[in-house]
């Protein structure tokens, strides 16, 4: 009788998800390219790439955050049949995520200069360098564009940033190709060419999306309702009172992260290029809960706007049923292949036999990950944001990092430890994040029958 109820949901679901699975497929299959042609290249290249990635995140998921606080208020106006409201929260939205790109990417140089003082090896630095001054470029056009596809999903169309991804991603592997090792006539380029094809592919997509809006009716028609004015105030304090909160927790997440992989690489290269490969296998699995998590923002947002609040519910959770679900499903086969997995990516032997123990880690890993994720993005589509950051900051700055400290330096387990950290600290994340929806949704439905 449970699943029988929630098998339309599922369908719905899924319905919106596969499109951003896609999108995210598409995503991670260029970061796995990236890892696996710079991994050729040396155990110092993979590992400076790690490091400089580990930095660079810290903005782009700052600016991630930012985009996704628009979702939840396009969602609910589009449920309401308020178009009017949609197409101005376009007109803002584009404006802010402009602002908050440069505004990034300039903070993000700063940020660059403290690399000597990480507790890195000379090697992996001047690699790391290499990537990350190109790739810091990138910043801007990824903002712009992920605010574009926010836009898109919180209308209910997930299928064009997908075809835009795809396409894009596919001239990135190649650009990776000609670039890195030098093909075509091209110089070899190394770390530096991989930052280049990304920063190519990013300007690309940004470009394509944009001639999508001003050419596609499902979205000029919002263009229409765009004012000389450009930024309203009201709309402005509206967004950004979910935006900042939303950056603020994306930065949480990340930073516990990026400071697991920095105590990694105190461990050397050889652990921290282990932690590249089993961190991008990990992301490359997660995709599958990205889209599902995407898909529980815009349908709990609608079902919200509609009114229908036990719709809205079960939406949410049948995002979290379909997610564990489905890394259940990876976290096996990780198991299974664990050490032939690593021979993709590097011919060191040290590297190969630690990435396959991290695997098993990542295993459970991933499950939590992937219902810390959904919970989060129900919570999200009810505009609930800042009980959620603290949630966050007290799963990874008071769990997750403490205890990747004790078992990773303290008792000596190296990446091991530092990942059993991170499972702990997504563990109770997970658990804080669903009964904090749970919760959320009982009164809002109580308080419909009063």
């Amino acid at each position: 009788m449970f699943l029988k109820e929630y098998i339309p949901f599922y369908k719905r679901n899924l319905k919106v998800a596969i499109p951003v699975m896609l999108t995210q497929a598409g995503q991670i299959t260029v970061n796995l390219a990236d890892n696996i042609m710079v991994g050729h290249l040396g155990t110092a290249e993979l590992a400076g790439v790690s490091f400089a990635n580990s930095i660079f995140i810290l903005g782009m998921v700052f600016g991630i955050g930012f985009t996704q606080g628009l979702t939840p208020h396009i969602g609910q106006s589009f449920g309401r049949g308020d178009h009017g409201k949609v197409g101005a929260l376009l007109e803002n939205s584009l404006a802010l995520n402009f602002i908050i790109g440069v505004f990034l990417t300039l903070a993000m140089f700063g940020l660059g200069f403290f690399m000597n003082s990480m507790g890195q090896t000379a090697d992996v630095v001047d690699q790391a360098k290499l990537y990350y001054n190109t790739l810091l470029f990138s910043l801007l056009p990824f903002i712009m564009f992920f605010g574009l596809r926010q836009f898109s999903e919180g209308i209910g169309i997930t299928k064009y940033a997908m075809y835009i991804t795809l396409i894009a991603n596919g001239v990135n592997i190649l650009l990776n190709w000609v670039l890195i090792y030098g093909h075509l006539g091209f110089s070899p380029m190394g770390v530096k060419g991989a930052a280049t094809a990304t920063l190519i592919s990013r300007l690309l997509m940004v470009i394509s999306f944009l001639l999508f809006f001003f050419k596609h009716s499902s979205y000029n028609k919002y263009l229409a309702y765009f004012s000389k004015k450009i930024i309203n105030k009201h709309l402005l304090r509206e967004v950004l009172r979910t935006s900042v909160p939303l950056s603020f927790q994306n930065l949480v997440e990340i930073t516990a992260f990026s400071l697991s992989a920095i105590m990694v690489g105190w461990s050397g290269k050889v652990s921290l290029a282990a932690h590249q490969v089993a961190m991008s296998m990990s992301s490359f699995s997660f995709m599958l809960a990205l889209g599902v998590g995407a898909a529980s923002t815009i349908r709990v947002s609608h079902q919200y706007g509609f009114g229908d609040y036990k719709a809205m519910r079960k939406a949410g959770f049948a995002a979290v049923h379909l997610s564990v679900a489905l890394m259940s499903v990876s976290g096996i086969a990780y198991v299974v292949f664990r050490n032939y997995i690593p021979i993709i990516y590097t011919e060191d032997p040290l590297v190969r036999e630690l990435a396959a123990r991290l695997l098993i880690i990542s295993a459970l890993f991933q499950i939590f990950d992937a219902m810390q994720l959904s919970g989060l993005a129900a919570l999200r589509a009810l505009a609930d944001v800042k009980i959620p950051l603290i949630l966050s900051i007290i799963s990874y700055y008071f769990v997750c990092l403490p205890l990747g400290y004790i078992c990773g330096v303290t008792l000596g387990l190296g990446a091991v430890g530092v990942w059993i950290g991170l499972l702990l600290g997504l563990v109770f994340a997970a658990l804080l994040f669903l009964w904090r929806f749970n919760k959320i949704s009982n009164k809002i439905i109580s308080d419909s029958l009063k």
